[in-house]
């Protein structure tokens, strides 16, 4: 639902001044359900992982038995009474499991986390969240724009023009454009019907008008 501007902080009210205002809303998430799931289900499998090759190397020692390994190519025999040899495999270990847990907690947080106040004028969208506010000018938007909806709630994700190459195993590296997502909105199809009129106005690419 669109806010009134007599309803934001007045950091924000200061920051819009004389603007001519599209729309004001205040998503309810920070980042897309879907990527707090996404994050959770990762931390999980890697500490799944982690954790079970932690019990099938160290697990012997649990049960009063040898730790077999080899070190370098030498054969290294530990256990409960004998265990330095072990402080390098366990602190590695532990490492992949600390990642994990971070993983894990990042999941959580960001699951919890309230998203700020959006705010769509004829030449920039505005992103204001605990007293820290980002614009971004509507040329800076590719054009792609993503929606997710229930009804006529949810999130809208807009790729941006600037981005940054990830590299693959199995191919050439792919060029990944930057994203600004807004998740949990009301009246999603009229914000993003007046953010695709106001990219389109301020697109920086010159029409083709050849025949």
């Amino acid at each position: 639902m669109n806010i009134n501007i007599n309803a934001v902080p007045n950091e924000l009210k200061t920051l819009i001044g004389t603007e001519e205002v599209d729309f004001i809303v205040k998503a309810k998430r920070r980042k897309p359900l879907s990527y707090s799931i996404l994050l959770f289900v990762f931390s999980t499998f890697w500490l799944g992982i982690s954790g079970t090759i932690g019990f099938l190397f160290l697990g012997p020692l649990f049960f009063g038995e040898e730790v077999h390994f080899k070190e370098n190519g030498v054969a290294k025999v530990a256990t409960l009474d004998n265990y330095d040899s072990l402080l390098m495999p366990a602190a590695i270990l532990s490492f992949f499991m600390l990642i994990g847990i971070v993983i894990l907690i990042s999941a959580i947080v960001i699951f919890f986390q309230k998203g700020g106040y959006f705010v769509g004028t004829p030449s920039r969208l505005i992103q204001f969240r605990k007293g820290k506010a980002t614009s971004t000018d509507w040329e800076q938007f590719n054009g792609t724009i993503n929606t997710k909806s229930k009804g006529t709630s949810g999130n809208i994700t807009f790729q941006l023009r600037t981005g940054k190459m990830r590299s693959r195993k199995n191919g050439p590296s792919q060029y990944v454009p930057s994203t600004i997502s807004i998740s949990g909105i009301d009246n999603l199809y009229s914000v993003e019907q007046k953010c695709r009129t106001r990219i389109k106005e301020n697109d920086p690419t010159p029409a083709n008008t050849s025949v």
